[in-house]
């Protein structure tokens, strides 16, 4: 299981159950202990086709698009499909009218804020590198979006 990078996930206290718990196969936990230097590509093919992941989206548009950006792009191949099951977990604040909207959403609200929180854990700034736009699931049930009532993330 690979949780991607989210506020909405360490807030909701599901990010530290998944990777620090020991009751789910972590890909993060697992990647931790691999050497960086030997093992990148064993760490990165671990990331992108986990059996399930588990992450967050920037914005959701009323006709139910996810709009994701990311500086790394780690948590995309799953997103796109190559996870075996995806699930969303999003703040109602997050839902806009149209996919404008959600990009402005993603670049003049979630990025200064992702920017901050960067500096403040790794002491550089992040960078919107990657957007991602998923209209719909092609394999029906692989993917799954809880919308949550409360404002939770960025």
């Amino acid at each position: 299981m690979f949780t991607g990078a989210s506020e909405t996930l360490r807030l909701s206290g599901i990010d530290d159950d998944i990777n620090t718990s020991g009751r789910y196969d972590s890909v993060k936990a697992r990647g931790v202990r691999m050497d960086r230097a030997t093992q990148r590509n064993d760490i990165w093919r671990a990331l992108s086709v986990p059996d399930f992941i588990v992450g967050s989206v920037a914005a959701v548009t009323e006709t139910g698009s996810l709009v994701a950006g990311s500086a790394s792009g780690s948590q995309l191949p799953g997103y796109v499909g190559a996870a075996a099951r995806a699930i969303w977990v999003v703040g109602a604040q997050k839902i806009v009218p149209d996919l404008p909207s959600a990009l402005r959403r993603v670049e003049e609200h979630c990025l200064p804020l992702e920017n901050k929180r960067a500096k403040k854990a790794y002491g550089k700034p992040s960078a919107l590198n990657r957007v991602l736009i998923l209209n719909a699931e092609t394999e029906p049930g692989r993917g799954t979006v809880l919308l949550l009532r409360e404002a939770i993330g960025f």
